[in-house]
């Protein structure tokens, strides 16, 4: 697909997108689709593929226009989570199709249509002021959120700071809006860590149990000691800390058999109140604590994929909030629900928020976004560039 050199329109782009199956971690040629649109607007574009062991590669795309700071980024991602059941949609699930005013296809919500505004909205911009302006603009996108985020956004800041680039605020394009376009900016994410709990014992026959050691027991004890307590009751700005038993397993298909090992997986959504190591401590004095009275042995593995953050309300979240407010009349709720983003990556680099698309479809079967919020998100957005440059970065510092 060809575009021309103007401004984007965000229809046109997003179909373009939804049309590449770049199920995780293949590209299938989306970035390529941003390439062109870029390029041809004068964005300076860098393909940056990232490799690590025991994990797939992935391609990543920075482009920035312009060379001066302030730089506000963009940043999202063009990988999306597998379709699933063919039959479970109504349109192909990779066909972009229209119909009844809204735009159908994997990734419309989360997030190709916010990428395909923020494009739009850039261009629009910088065809408005591009001449006159004193800054940069950025966009950052991954192929790498719906998967392990190991070969994405982490890599992609560490590669620029290895370049000598430096974004000043950033806003990720995220589906936050939870009813309507325009009712949610998110300011912070809860951390999650997953722990693995093994507990060891001796196996044997159920007839002579004085011969065996059996783990289940001590797994009971040890899980109820680790749920007793809430871990916490929130603050202002979180919600309180949730732990969750998601698998238990001793892989014992025989009722007359004492197993050798009792197993049970936990996923842990935390708020700013604690991190990961301050859970693992947590978890360890509780089986530590069971062992000790009831004896034997356990092993537990810990993988913390984020720690929580926030960004304060300030100057830059008013500035989204008043763009918000001004095409949609609504006054948006700052919060930190709902799972991971890579703006737990970003918060370390610039003051980060997220605002894009109504989530109430993603990762669903006849994805959806409606044609008009792709319209006013892209408006939305070219009023929060043209408040930032008015305003400049010194009244948006931390």
């Amino acid at each position: 697909m060809t575009f021309a050199r103007a401004a984007a329109e965000p229809l046109e782009l997003a179909q373009a997108l939804i049309r590449c199956q770049s199920v995780t971690p293949h590209d299938a040629g989306a970035l390529e689709v941003l390439e062109v649109v870029l390029e041809g607007f004068g964005f300076d574009c860098h393909r940056l593929i990232f490799s690590q062991s025991d994990t797939p590669d992935v391609a990543n795309l920075y482009a920035r226009w312009g060379r001066a700071q302030p730089n506000f980024c963009f940043a999202g991602h063009t990988d999306v989570v597998p379709a699933g059941g063919r039959r479970a949609w109504s349109v192909d699930p990779f066909g972009g199709e229209v119909s009844a005013g809204k735009l159908y296809g994997r990734g419309a919500a989360d997030m190709k249509g916010a990428i395909a505004c923020f494009v739009a909205a850039s261009t629009r911009f910088l065809a408005a002021h591009g001449k006159d302006l004193q800054g940069s603009i950025s966009l950052l996108i991954t192929g790498d959120e719906e998967g392990p985020a190991v070969n994405g956004t982490a890599k992609v800041l560490r590669w620029m700071a290895e370049q000598g680039e430096k974004i000043d605020v950033c806003l990720v394009g995220e589906p936050t809006s939870a009813k309507r376009l325009g009712d949610t900016v998110k300011i912070g994410r809860r951390g999650s860590l997953t722990a693995y709990l093994t507990v060891h014992g001796v196996q044997g026959h159920t007839a002579y149990p004085h011969l065996a050691d059996n783990p289940i027991p001590k797994l009971m004890r040890m899980l109820d000691a680790i749920t007793a307590e809430p871990l916490d009751s929130g603050t202002p700005h979180f919600q309180p800390s949730a732990l969750a038993i998601t698998t238990v397993d001793v892989d014992n298909p025989a009722a007359n058999v004492i197993p050798a090992a009792a197993r049970a997986t936990l996923n842990i959504r935390f708020n700013d109140l604690l991190t990961g190591e301050s859970l693992t401590r947590r978890l360890e004095a509780c089986c530590n604590k069971v062992r000790d009275e009831m004896g034997g042995d356990y092993s537990l593995s810990v993988e913390v994929s984020g720690e929580a953050f926030l960004c304060k309300p300030g100057p830059f979240t008013d500035l989204i909030a008043a763009a918000i407010e001004a095409r949609l009349g609504i006054k948006p709720e700052f919060n930190t629900a709902g799972g991971t983003s890579d703006a737990r990556f970003i918060h370390r680099v610039c003051p980060v928020a997220e605002f894009g698309l109504p989530g109430l479809t993603m990762h669903k079967a006849d994805e959806y976004v409606e044609l008009a919020d792709l319209d006013v998100l892209t408006a939305v957005y070219g009023d929060v560039l043209e408040r930032y440059f008015r305003r400049g970065p010194v009244a948006l510092a931390r």
